[in-house]
């Protein structure tokens, strides 16, 4: 039992540093909240702690439940060149081309979007409170992973070219130590003609700087030496080994506002999904439901479907056995 606890431990440590990290997810939320206009903002700013809180649900869910890792990304490059620009727009067109099951292989971030908006707009005509949060979080989670570059490329983690460790190091550790000093001012939230135009929008900005992402890595690496690349890093009492922060700082200095932009554009769609989805929706009266607070059932509900994701984590099968 004690062995399965420290694997259960090292696999969340390593588990939380794959994704935009946790904090990063959840600043994203939190910030889309105030792009909002009055009539949402009032809806939304009232539960802006489960929208920060459940922000990170469907990392959670990404080893425990079937379907949910290629929400998260698309690997452009098993395309062939110029992917971004020629791959169907509609799902079911790219059904017919590629197959279901070649897609969800590589990943369909970009075609589940406008899914999950739709989900959301027809949760705003309904009124139901629970559903338009739970919703709203997690569309966060995908806008904001759709902005990423290695979420773009099989190449996710380096691991094709001996860069083993960039992907958390650009989406964790660089926001982690930079975020505090960047301009998270992203203007009001616009409403989308095509969330589909977007969702590809920024699947394709994002994929246009994974060659930065990649190298300038691999140039300052070359330049600085791999013994000045990494310190041990006490975290939550487990020592790891970390990009150092000499290596951080160049490195985000090489980028020039990369991770900054990347993650003003995961607001900015973020909020503008949110609004697309309550204006399709007919712009809804929101006050009525000022007054929902989950029930103690929707509460143990919830707490039993993330105890099962936990349990699905711990007992899943370890990649390579």
């Amino acid at each position: 039992m004690r062995y399965k606890l420290i694997i259960a431990a090292s696999f969340l440590v390593s588990f939380k540093t794959n994704f935009w990290g946790f904090s990063a997810h959840q600043q994203i939320n939190r910030l889309a909240v105030f792009t909002l206009p009055p009539e949402m903002m009032i809806f939304y700013k009232k539960h802006i702690d489960y929208l920060i809180e459940n922000a990170v649900n469907p990392d959670k869910r990404r080893y425990a439940v079937v379907g949910e890792a290629p929400r998260h990304f698309i690997d452009l490059d098993m395309y062939g060149d110029s992917a971004a620009h020629k791959l169907p727009r509609r799902w079911d067109d790219a059904v017919k081309q590629f197959g279901e099951d070649s897609l969800q292989k590589h990943g369909i971030v970009p075609w589940f979007l406008p899914l999950i908006k739709a989900q959301l707009t027809a949760a705003f005509k309904e009124k139901n409170a629970p559903k338009i949060l739970r919703l709203s979080a997690d569309l966060g989670h995908y806008a904001g992973d759709a902005n990423v570059p290695l979420h773009t490329t099989r190449n996710y983690n380096g691991q094709l070219t001996g860069q083993e460790g960039i992907h958390g190091f650009w989406e964790t550790r660089l926001p982690e130590m930079f975020s505090a000093d960047y301009n998270f001012f992203v203007g009001k939230a616009d409403y989308l003609p095509s969330v589909s135009k977007a969702a590809w929008r920024a699947v394709t900005v994002a994929n246009a700087a994974k060659d930065s992402v990649l190298i300038f890595e691999r140039k300052l690496t070359d330049e600085i030496g791999i013994t000045k690349k990494y310190v041990l890093d006490d975290r939550n009492g487990i020592i790891q080994k970390t990009y150092s922060a000499q290596f951080s700082q160049r490195y985000h200095q090489m980028l020039k506002g990369q991770v900054e932009r990347q993650m003003q554009a995961s607001i900015k769609l973020t909020a503008d999904l949110w609004f697309t989805a309550w204006v399709d929706a007919g712009q809804p009266d929101l006050k009525p439901l000022l007054d929902y607070q989950p029930s103690e059932i929707e509460k143990k509900e919830d707490d039993k479907e993330k105890s099962t994701w936990l349990q699905r984590i711990f007992n899943a099968r370890i990649e390579g056995n």
